[in-house]
């Protein structure tokens, strides 16, 4: 059976914007329903992808040692960072709400920090390997992007329910507002990343068919 033809071949380039599959025959320079800039390939894609997946990783670190929100229950106060507040949830017996929180702000993180990484330096080598599941691997991760970001909504579900038990207080700490830096430089990062270069033969003429 024959391949199917490539969208350089039928003169298509996609709008990153909007979608949009616009002619390309005459080599516009923009969408024609979106205006947005078109391009054959994302722009600087490694070079952007991996300088948001660095920034992240730096970020990383203090989001995990620092403290992320500090607790004061009957007059007595204690910061917690992510890994402390994992374990006394579990500990209280919370123990759905300690793995949503565990699984959102460590395991999302170091699966996109590794998948990302991979992606990167397989493009980089101009490797042919596993193709069709590096795509799929890349869908991962934008799926799986979108909620990273439920660890700073649990901290302020929390802190809200005690305020309006009067239980106490619950004041955000600086690690929170580091993990939320870490959030969008990871989304950023995959955002950058041009899944068609893992198409892409090391000649970088055209992408290499299924």
């Amino acid at each position: 059976m024959n391949a199917p033809p490539l969208a350089s071949e039928l003169g298509l380039v996609l709008c990153h914007a909007c979608g949009l599959a616009c002619d390309n025959r005459d080599h516009p320079t923009q969408c024609p329903r979106c205006a947005a800039p078109l391009h054959e390939r994302k722009p600087e894609s490694l070079t952007r992808t991996w300088a948001y997946l660095i920034a992240a990783l730096v970020f990383y670190i203090p989001a995990n040692l620092l403290p992320v929100m500090n607790t004061k229950l009957f007059g007595a106060g204690d910061d917690s960072t992510i890994m402390s507040g994992v374990l006394e949830f579990w500990a209280h017996g919370s123990w759905d709400i300690a793995l949503i929180i565990f699984i959102a702000s460590i395991a999302v993180p170091a699966t996109k920090f590794v998948a990302l990484g991979l992606l990167l330096v397989t493009v980089q080598r101009g490797s042919t390997w596993a193709q069709r599941q590096r795509s799929k691997l890349f869908r991962f991760v934008e799926l799986i992007g979108y909620w990273s970001m439920l660890d700073v909504i649990v901290v302020a579900l929390v802190a809200a329910l005690v305020k309006f038990q009067a239980l106490g207080d619950i004041e955000p700490r600086l690690g929170i507002l580091f993990f939320g830096m870490v959030v969008v430089f990871t989304m950023l990062a995959a955002m950058s990343f041009d899944p068609r270069l893992i198409w892409q033969p090391p000649n970088g003429k055209e992408p290499a068919h299924e």
